[in-house]
């Protein structure tokens, strides 16, 4: 869990708390931290209170967005730290179109993957 820079805060347009994602993927919010420890998840402190949120769109169907885990960890194998994660994902491709972020909402984590592997060249 790391702390955000504005400029990347700026980047991701929604996120939710721990408790909100507990109830949408219906699991303890324990099981919501264990995910973020694992890797699975990333989050940061957000706000005046410095609350602990992950961004709304890494969520979706009741889940964790598919594709999100092993793009995580191909990026966290680069060396990138969380925020540079985050900044990665919610930056604008044209390539893709769009940012990666919402290429794996859309079901194309292939294409995610492979702009993520190829930065390790």
């Amino acid at each position: 869990m790391t702390e955000i820079d504005v400029k990347t805060d700026a980047l991701v347009p929604s996120w939710l708390t721990l408790p909100d994602i507990a109830e949408e993927l219906d699991l303890e919010v324990n099981r919501v931290r264990q995910l973020i420890k694992e890797g699975q998840l990333i989050a940061v402190r957000r706000g005046e209170n410095r609350v602990l949120q992950v961004p709304s769109a890494f969520i979706g169907e009741g889940r964790i967005v598919k594709g999100l885990v092993g793009t995580l960890t191909l990026l966290r194998d680069d060396g990138f730290t969380d925020e540079e994660m985050l900044e990665w994902l919610f930056t604008p491709d044209d390539s893709l179109p769009g940012t990666p972020a919402e290429a794996l909402r859309q079901n194309r984590g292939s294409e995610v993957k492979r702009r993520a592997q190829a930065l390790a060249v």
